[in-house]
């Protein structure tokens, strides 16, 4: 208690250099919370959309899909057995069908993927009931804003699209844009023609036959079914999150050098301090405090600051934080065109481990700064320190 008082009194009387000190400090305390709730908010979002709209409660691969080996694409498809029909029927999964394609828009060539979904599914936002009503004289199909702004396409156009079916023989027909749907998830957007299934399995010559079966999130995994692998959501947000972690080593770096800024300063003003002060060092031992103690007391000193800059990065911190998790932080344009799942506006989200976690990171590392110029104390000849002789 006594290195307490003694440690606020000084603190006190240092006036300007104590408050710099406590300001950057509180910089960083602020900051640090900021860019990872920032991220905290952008993992959230990013899994939810993505759940919501492209994996659900997790998919079942054929076993020779490979997403990233466009070549396995043309022999990634299987019969939809009757368990898994029985599973469809209850609606815990949605069968989709995977081929490859090209569409010419406004006589433009653009290789496309079309991807066959039930128009009566409801696993996934994908809102696939705009593509009821399809017939062997039209067809409907369904594209996302990405995919429109590439193409050129709207609503109620003609499209002439180009496949071939499981012989090798080549068709083509033309398809009506029935609907453009905005997602956060580029995943089901970029370079993807959304079919009926029916109409899919048909033009490919593949009856009752899929590539993907995603469930529904309150089932996940189903249990195992031949010919076909189960992913889960670890698995299939694995992009998500190593990104993350990316973005995280990078914020990692920012906070190192604005720490060390911080600690250097206090580091400057202990060593400062224990300089001018060798005759109150020399007293203290004089009155019956030890070299242990009178270290204690610096040490408590200069950790004192983060108690400090606490307070203080509370008092302007939590408003602008809390303004800043209710208003978003706006993406830049075309950030959505680089493949990330990411939304328009990120929310961020803080939450107590990360207040308490930062703070209690600064606390020991400041507590750790000021405890290193002090070891000097223990070198100090009390008669010689009264007198203001320097060592």
């Amino acid at each position: 208690m006594l290195a307490l008082k003694l440690a606020y009194r000084n603190l006190m009387g240092a006036k300007l250099r104590t408050w710099l000190n406590v300001f950057i400090l509180s910089l960083a305390f602020v900051v640090i919370i900021w860019h990872k709730g920032v991220l905290n908010g952008w993992d959230l979002q990013a899994r939810h959309d993505t759940i919501e709209w492209e994996i659900g409660g997790g998919q079942y691969w054929q076993d020779n899909y490979d997403p990233y080996d466009p070549f396995t694409i043309e022999d990634s498809h299987q019969k939809i057995s009757t368990s898994i029909a029985q599973q469809i029927d209850k609606k815990t999964i949605t069968p989709i069908l995977i081929s490859q394609g090209t569409i010419y828009p406004d006589g433009r060539i653009q290789n496309v993927l079309f991807k066959g979904i039930d128009p009566d599914q409801s696993i996934l936002k994908i809102p696939s009931k705009y593509l009821a009503g399809s017939n062997s004289d039209e067809i409907l199909a369904m594209i996302g804003k990405r995919m429109a702004k590439t193409s050129k396409l709207q609503t109620g156009d003609y499209v002439t699209i180009r496949w071939r079916d499981v012989n090798g023989t080549y068709d083509a027909k033309e398809v009506k844009i029935a609907h453009v749907f905005k997602s956060n998830v580029p995943a089901i957007d970029m370079g993807v023609l959304w079919l009926p299934l029916k109409q899919h399995q048909k033009m490919m010559g593949l009856s009752d036959e899929a590539t993907i079966l995603t469930t529904d999130q309150s089932s996940g995994n189903l249990g195992s079914f031949d010919g076909w692998t189960f992913k889960d959501h670890y698995y299939l947000l694995t992009e998500i999150r190593e990104m993350i972690e990316m973005k995280s080593i990078g914020g990692y770096i920012f906070f190192i050098i604005l720490m060390s800024l911080a600690m250097l300063a206090i580091f400057d003003t202990q060593v400062l301090s224990i300089f001018r002060r060798q005759k109150e060092i020399g007293t203290h031992i004089a009155l019956g405090m030890t070299q242990r103690q009178v270290i204690a007391l610096f040490t408590v000193e200069g950790a004192v600051h983060s108690i400090f800059a606490a307070i203080l990065a509370a008092i302007y911190g939590y408003p602008l934080l809390a303004y800043q998790a209710s208003v978003g932080w706006a993406m830049p344009a075309g950030s959505d065109d680089f493949g990330l799942t990411i939304a328009e506006v990120i929310y961020p989200a803080y939450s107590l481990g990360l207040v308490l976690g930062t703070t209690l990171i600064v606390l020991i590392t400041t507590t750790i700064v000021s405890y290193l110029p002090t070891r000097r104390i223990s070198k100090m000849n009390p008669t010689d320190a009264i007198r203001g002789k320097i060592q």
